[in-house]
């Protein structure tokens, strides 16, 4: 018996792990063609696991397209030069990253391009 209960707990580690992994996955975003938006911020959540901006963009025949931006975490964002109070509700903002496989209008930030020009990182950059 004792030995079932350590094959269930082991068992129960591995699926919370995947799990875990499979949060964190960006399996469901495009990397590799980019897309660009830009529109009003209307919301930014600086919260764990991952940060979101609320931006509500313009599309075709001038309807207003509701995009959620996922970020790193708060404290990642933190270490890429990003606060709290970075954005704002009203702030014009372009985004570049992978739009949602599904075509929703979602999208992983690569890079935030902020009212005043700078452009900040959504994403840890690679190590040369």
């Amino acid at each position: 018996m004792p030995r079932s209960g350590a094959v269930l707990r082991f068992s129960g580690f591995l699926l919370a792990a995947a799990a875990l992994w499979a949060h964190h996955s960006t399996a469901m975003y495009d990397l590799v063609h980019g897309t660009i938006i830009g529109g009003l911020v209307t919301r930014f959540d600086w919260e764990n696991p991952h940060a979101h901006i609320a931006v509500d963009v313009t599309g075709e025949n001038n309807e207003i397209e509701h995009w959620t931006v996922e970020l790193e975490s708060a404290g990642m964002l933190h270490r890429l030069g990003w606060a709290k109070d970075t954005l704002q509700a009203g702030d014009r903002i372009s985004v570049t990253g992978g739009r949602a496989k599904d075509g929703s209008f979602r999208i992983r930030a690569l890079w935030v391009q902020l009212p005043d020009g700078r452009k900040l990182p959504g994403l840890p950059l690679p190590e040369n």
